[in-house]
């Protein structure tokens, strides 16, 4: 089976800290559903970080996930509908997307094979 690791950071939408902050909470607060959406992704691990260079904000999206998932803009989850909204909301599309490569992945074989 083959893993697709990604660590992606992408700019906060100057002024929209406090949705961001809105949509953290979102995500947080509805997690049963969120993990529910998953699994059509194939989605085994995702979690978003934050940063603030003075007054620049970022998010950062890391995701472990198997070949074939759906894609979210695919889904018909309202979690998923939701977190798109805050997406298109506050993600800077504008500014340039950046991908860092991954070196090394280090996950122990017993929960490699419970992702198969």
């Amino acid at each position: 089976m083959s893993l697709n690791v990604e660590l992606s950071k992408f700019k906060v939408k100057q002024g929209k800290s406090h949705v961001v902050d809105e949509w953290m909470k979102f995500l947080n607060d509805n997690m049963k559903d969120v993990l529910l959406t998953l699994e059509n992704e194939k989605m085994y691990v995702e979690s978003i970080f934050r940063e603030k260079i003075e007054e620049t904000e970022y998010l950062y999206w890391h995701s472990i996930q198997g070949d074939g998932g759906a894609h979210v803009e695919e889904s018909q989850y309202e979690v998923d509908k939701k977190h798109l909204e805050y997406w298109y909301v506050c993600i800077d599309e504008e500014t340039s997307l950046t991908n860092l490569t991954s070196e090394v992945l280090m996950i122990q074989e017993d929960v490699r094979k419970s992702m198969e």
